[in-house]
């Protein structure tokens, strides 16, 4: 538990630091920049669990609360305000990133967002490789994934 304090605590310094810098390394607008920015959706964090109840519980003391999923199907999706916490015990090793292009974080649809074959097309360019590629030949729900240079598992899931 100590560790995660840790870990939620360096997470958040880490975005406050960037967020500060930013503000003081912002280019001119005179500059032209190439954009990479893309509507990626709501992101969440897949966690891999090893007790769903006791890591319900453990989050709900955090003030998450019950947003989805099924106990009876071994998984929980918890929320606080914006944030989004999926529990999974027992379907896959190691947590996994994931974003979810056309969805909020209240799981509706928002109107602009980048379909997620032209995301997986970006990353191709940049020499990211595609596990389990999306068809680019087709439309709709379509899910792929990728690892960061340290290996964790980053799942791009569009459910329209």
């Amino acid at each position: 538990m100590n560790r995660i304090s840790i870990l939620a605590a360096a997470i958040s310094i880490s975005f406050s630091l960037g967020f500060l810098a930013s503000s003081f390394y912002a280019p001119e607008p005179s500059q032209p920049q190439e954009s990479n920015s893309k509507n990626l959706g709501a992101f969440s964090i897949s966690l891999s669990v090893k007790s769903l109840e006791k890591s319900k519980i453990f989050y709900e003391a955090l003030g998450f609360e019950v947003f989805g999923g099924a106990t009876e199907s071994n998984y929980l999706i918890m929320k606080n305000e914006n944030a989004l916490i999926g529990l999974f015990q027992g379907m896959f090793e190691g947590n996994i990133l994931t974003f979810n292009p056309g969805w909020d974080e209240n799981a509706q649809e928002i109107p602009d967002f980048d379909d997620i074959r032209k995301i997986q097309q970006k990353l191709k360019t940049k020499e990211i490789e595609i596990i389990n590629p999306a068809d680019e030949a087709s439309s709709g729900p379509a899910s792929f994934m990728v690892k960061d240079p340290d290996g964790n598992m980053i799942l791009f899931d569009q459910h329209r």
